[in-house]
């Protein structure tokens, strides 16, 4: 891997009434170095930036060099925020996976859908996914000596000669070795097995399971959680990949083998798997929503995942947004809608039948008239969608010609972080001319409530 240049960090927000608001800071400006070092990326910052009397060289959006003296309290933030956390650029991936969503995506989109993250500084700060096998030796010493934990790793397989076969990559077959590594420095790893027909499934998943499940022990694990998750594919796949799709029946095979090995690990006898014990350890190996949902079968209780480790896996995130739900309705006890509003709520197909609920509820309110449209992705190919999925594309094809009342609640996780735009690169604002009608996005229980029943403006015009 060649070394990465590090470049001024750009400021792109001063927070109002902060330490760099007051002396002067303005967006444009930029970070050169902090007690003389050139931060890397926002975990050096962040540590430099610890320190009670900063040294700060600092670049104006004219380009002038200007050096500050600055006292604060220990470890208090300067209020800055940047274009992006890696000054020096992204590391990226080595492998050739062919589950890869990168690669089974259409040519002729914007250039950063195709960038292929695996680099360990995100995996820390955001908890993005990497599969360590383009560390130097310098990285991993900076993971040791920052103690840079947990990071979220790839792993897919334990057996060497399987995971060389998914990632494409000879050092994938260090996985092992690379966790004793985490163990030994008493540094953890939460580990994500994407589950390929006839791959990694069957006794290889057995294999890997009970692999990593010999970390989970002691009061800092080196594997602190496991999402077993099934892999996803789209049309846009290269031809010659030997991936299959997930079917209901796989699903229900998987979610059996994988629930049995839980009982087995729980220590608990199979009759007794749902009690509830109050000194059990905490569960290691859990199944991300989709395999509940391709099987056609009930969600878990929302108890049955403890504290949502993996919720960024999928792990969960229904049950929790249900909950969520029900707690913001309670709170914000909607009154009735005068005028009358009516509106289209669109979700992927997925989490159709678990969203129903939430819909009736909206429905009781007087005044508000909601129609769930649960979409599933013609874009790319797929039977059942995660709502993170649906393009612009997809919602223009299916939406055109309806009655889409006082408009449309979107879901903010169908957009690029930071801005209105899809994944097939349609705007919001492309789809709102479109449609001919306004579209509010909204980003969790509150916000889709609040904009329901009109205690928040429209967002986006046609």
């Amino acid at each position: 891997m060649s070394e990465l240049s590090t470049r001024p960090a750009l400021i792109t927000k001063v927070i109002p009434d902060s330490i760099a608001a007051e002396i002067g800071f303005d967006a444009g400006d930029s970070i050169i170095a902090i007690n003389g070092q050139k931060p890397r990326d926002l975990i050096d910052y962040q540590f430099l930036c610890a320190d009670e009397f900063l040294e700060l060289e600092v670049s104006d959006a004219k380009g002038k060099t200007h050096k500050l003296e600055i006292e604060k309290e220990y470890d208090e933030d300067l209020g800055l925020e940047f274009e992006t956390a890696l000054f020096d650029g992204l590391i990226q991936c080595n492998n050739r996976c062919p589950f890869c969503f990168i690669d089974q995506q259409p040519p002729g989109k914007r250039e950063t859908l195709y960038l292929k993250d695996d680099d360990y500084r995100l995996s820390f700060l955001y908890g993005s996914y990497l599969t360590l096998t383009n560390l130097s030796q310098k990285e991993w010493d900076r993971i040791e000596q920052m103690r840079l934990s947990p990071l979220y790793v790839s792993v897919h397989a334990t057996e060497p000669e399987v995971r060389i076969r998914l990632l494409k990559n000879l050092r994938a077959g260090k996985i092992l070795e690379q966790i004793k590594w985490f163990k030994e420095r008493r540094l953890q790893i939460h580990a994500q097995v994407v589950v390929c027909p006839e791959i990694n499934d069957g006794e290889h998943l057995e294999r890997t399971l009970l692999d990593l499940a010999k970390f989970h022990t002691g009061n800092i694990p080196a594997v602190a959680s496991v999402a077993v998750v099934p892999v996803g594919l789209t049309r846009f796949r290269p031809a010659e990949d030997e991936l299959i799709a997930v079917t209901p029946e796989k699903a229900r095979e998987v979610i059996e083998q994988v629930q049995k090995i839980q009982v087995l690990l729980s220590g608990q006898p199979e009759g007794e798997k749902k009690r509830k014990k109050k000194n059990s350890k905490s569960r290691c190996i859990w199944l991300a929503d989709e395999w509940f949902l391709i099987a056609g079968l009930d969600l878990p209780i929302a108890s049955d995942y403890q504290d949502y480790p993996q919720i960024g896996n999928g792990v969960g995130s229904i049950r929790q947004f249900i909950q969520q739900f029900e707690t913001a309705f309670a709170k914000l006890q909607p009154q009735p809608v005068n005028p009358a509003r009516k509106f289209i709520w669109v979700v992927g197909n997925a989490v159709e039948k678990a969203f129903e609920p939430i819909a009736h509820q909206l429905n009781q309110i007087p005044g508000l008239e909601l129609k769930m449209v649960a979409l599933s992705s013609r874009y790319w190919g797929q039977n059942i969608t995660v709502t993170g999925l649906l393009t612009g594309q997809d919602l223009l094809e299916a939406l055109q010609g309806l009655d889409l009342g006082d408009g449309i609640l979107l879901p903010s996780v169908m957009l690029k972080q930071g801005e209105p735009r899809f994944l097939d690169d349609m705007t919001l604002f492309e789809l709102a001319s479109l449609l001919k009608t306004e579209i509010f996005p909204v980003s969790g229980v509150e916000e889709l409530i609040s904009k329901a029943i009109g205690l928040v403006n429209a967002e986006v015009r046609s």
